[in-house]
């Protein structure tokens, strides 16, 4: 599995809004976002539906990381896309910390992914209320 999904029944900016909130709660939070519909209508004139992808992060847990190896930064922050599957229902797609572990092959970085993913559970219980 690489992603941990939930579907809200709200628009995506307060989906997005409500994933901050859980994020925050379980000292993670966003420190990225990109509008992927913007730039696809901007770069190649395409319409999309919202699209957003975001950079997702707990500061001492990528300090952990880095400290275990520096290479590894290649692999933060944990992905994150958020769209609507239907007018009002948003799903969030959150990358799976143990897959970013598996990549790394390093046992200590395991360790740390493993922690994280317990924080990231905490926000999906928070988000499936």
């Amino acid at each position: 599995m690489y992603a941990h999904t939930v579907d809200l029944a709200l628009p995506i900016d307060q989906a997005i809004d409500t994933l901050k909130a859980a994020l925050a709660e379980a000292k993670m939070g966003v420190v990225s976002e990109v509008d992927v519909q913007a730039i696809m209508k901007a770069k190649i004139n395409h319409d999309i539906p919202p699209y957003r992808l975001l950079g997702v992060c707990a500061p001492g847990i990528a300090k952990r990381v880095l400290e275990a190896d520096r290479d590894a930064g290649a692999l933060l922050p944990c992905g994150c896309c958020v769209y609507e599957i239907a007018p009002g229902v948003t799903r969030i797609a959150l990358q799976d910390p143990v897959g970013i572990a598996t990549l790394s092959g390093n046992a200590e970085i395991g360790a740390i992914m493993s922690e994280a993913q317990t924080h990231l559970a905490a926000v999906l219980t928070k988000l499936r209320g």
